[in-house]
């Protein structure tokens, strides 16, 4: 099949360029409409997820692929896509930000402060390997993480990388780096 793309808003294009490194077909999700093309799984791309949520909203796809996930469908969630995925944020967050909250982690949005505060890291991850690049942008932190989330790396002692069954969210934005290993991880789930 395919790996579909959320492209409202946000990294998108180079999630679809790093699939294509790999040989995965893939394709954007722009609208509801395009939730009848089959695919097996999901990018969830950084970008603003108050942006993000509220389109999916608006568009009516976000219960749709709410229960894709919940029914087991593989998902990337990368930075903004992690704050999409999160059960929880943080309590000065904004809590009426439409999210598909199928992951057990709260997170604190922009935790890593404002673009300038932006950084590079390289950690382990478990199931990846050592030396993994990782770019912060206004990054969230997952501050809390629930029964069956597996932390699969650290950034000091934050995990900034956590699977749930077939969710897999990152505060980091893999696809801005030319290491394939996060997204051939994602693949492989």
């Amino acid at each position: 099949m395919a790996t579909a793309v959320l492209a409202l808003q946000g990294a998108f294009a180079e999630h679809e360029a790093r699939l294509a490194e790999l040989g995965e077909k893939s394709f954007e999700l722009r609208d509801a409409s395009d939730l009848l093309r089959p695919f097996d799984r999901l990018v969830l791309p950084g970008g603003e997820s108050t942006v993000q949520g509220k389109l999916l909203r608006e568009l009516g796809m976000l219960c749709p692929i709410r229960e894709r996930i919940c029914d087991g469908m593989p998902v990337l969630g990368t930075c903004a896509g992690l704050i999409l995925l999160a059960r929880r944020l943080e309590a000065l967050d904004d809590k009426h930000v439409p999210r598909l909250e199928t992951l057990d982690v709260t997170v604190e949005r922009n935790s890593y402060g404002r673009q300038l505060g932006s950084f590079h890291a390289t950690e382990e991850v478990s199931g990846v390997g050592a030396d993994v690049p990782m770019t912060f942008i206004r990054a969230p932190k997952i501050t809390h993480t629930g029964k069956g989330v597996d932390i699969l790396a650290r950034v000091g002692s934050s995990p900034v990388a956590v699977r749930q069954g077939a969710q897999l969210g990152v505060a980091f934005h893999p696809e801005l780096d030319d290491d394939l290993r996060m997204h051939r991880l994602f693949l492989s789930l």
